[in-house]
């Protein structure tokens, strides 16, 4: 990377922009809303696969059977998160982080309204539980992206020097979640 020329004010590069407390603020902010968001899906998510999936999706399944079949669907979000951070990684640079970072956000929500709106297995038959396990794919994918874009324009728009200490900040965001 070329250092800005101190002679023209014009050029700006993004750490320099980054430095000011005010947008610092703001992407700081972003940052933790959208972990919210993000954890708080999976920690509902996680709540709905122990009480309610089993015997929703899984009905031919024995009761234990059928728990562990609706935690194997939570661990599929869990094993997409990598996946989705190299994909929304590659857009991001290419089309920007925001609006992937915006793309990711609403994909988790378009996932998780999707999981809420699902009919049963008793109502739609093995579709269900395929289903199920599609919508849990997205929201791993969609918290991929966000975790990994989050952080790093938390990362971008640090002042020089700080943002190892930065990053860290956005994963407050867990506690609400």
């Amino acid at each position: 990377m070329v250092a800005p020329d101190s002679t023209s004010p014009s050029k700006v590069t993004a750490a320099d922009a980054g430095s000011r407390p005010d947008q610092l603020r703001r992407v700081a902010l972003a940052s933790a809303v959208g972990t919210t968001i993000e954890w708080y899906d999976y920690f509902i998510y996680s709540t709905a696969a122990a009480l309610v999936f089993g015997s929703q999706f899984f009905t031919t399944l024995e009761p234990a059977s059928a728990t562990l079949a609706a935690f194997a669907t939570l661990g599929v979000g869990f094993l997409a998160r990598p996946i989705g951070g190299i994909i929304w990684g590659h857009f991001g640079d290419r089309v920007g982080r925001k609006a992937m970072l915006i793309a990711s956000l609403l994909l988790m929500g378009f996932a998780t309204v999707g999981v809420g709106l699902l009919p049963t297995y008793d109502q739609i038959g093995l579709l269900a539980p395929v289903l199920l396990l599609v919508l849990r794919l997205l929201q791993g994918l969609s918290a991929g992206g966000e975790w990994g874009g989050a952080a790093l324009m938390a990362v971008e728009h640090a002042r020089r020097g700080s943002g190892a200490c930065t990053a860290p900040t956005r994963r407050s965001g867990c506690l609400p979640g």
